[in-house]
């Protein structure tokens, strides 16, 4: 197992009732799709442990699970601050044009005069649309995340991203 190939999908944050179900806060998005990826890979500090989902529902903010061997409120209470990891070959492959932000983290960034702008260091959810974040050494870029528009193109072979956008932004 390799960090490189698993994903923080969530966290184990508390128990729900007597008979060992523990309540998740999910990083999915809708939340509750954090149950279609079992088995979980729990982590904690250097212990990991694989365990399945057995049913799930959300509930409010957060997501309810019955996990395999699991029982009662003693043994869910052992898990909370465990994070959830799933390993990226269970999430669906992404339609021609959609990117998961995770694939996009690390990418070179080049404007069309191929000056080079940074690394996608990570992305911003803004509601009307994503936004990256390209750190260059102290400089920080924040590049709207449109496609056709901005985000002229995206190669995931090379590691690089052609976006139109001066420099001096």
């Amino acid at each position: 197992m390799t960090d490189a190939d698993y994903i923080n999908a969530g966290q184990i944050s508390g128990v729900f009732g007597v008979k060992g179900s523990v309540k998740v806060f999910s990083h999915t998005d809708p939340r509750e799709n954090i149950l279609r990826y079992s088995p979980w890979l729990l982590k904690k500090n250097d212990q990991t442990r694989q365990i399945k989902v057995v049913s799930g529902q959300r509930q409010g903010l957060n997501v309810v699970a019955c996990l395999e061997g699991i029982q009662d409120r003693d043994q869910a209470v052992e898990l909370m601050g465990w994070e959830i990891l799933i390993h990226k070959s269970q999430l669906p492959k992404p339609k021609q044009g959609e990117y998961y932000w995770l694939d996009l983290i690390g990418l070179e960034v080049k404007n069309l005069q191929n000056e080079y702008l940074g690394k996608v260091d990570h992305l911003l959810e803004t509601g009307a649309n994503d936004v990256l974040v390209v750190l260059d050494g102290e400089t920080e870029r924040l590049i709207p995340f449109l496609q056709s528009s901005t985000v002229q193109n995206i190669d995931l072979q090379t590691g690089v991203m052609i976006v139109d956008w001066d420099a001096d932004f």
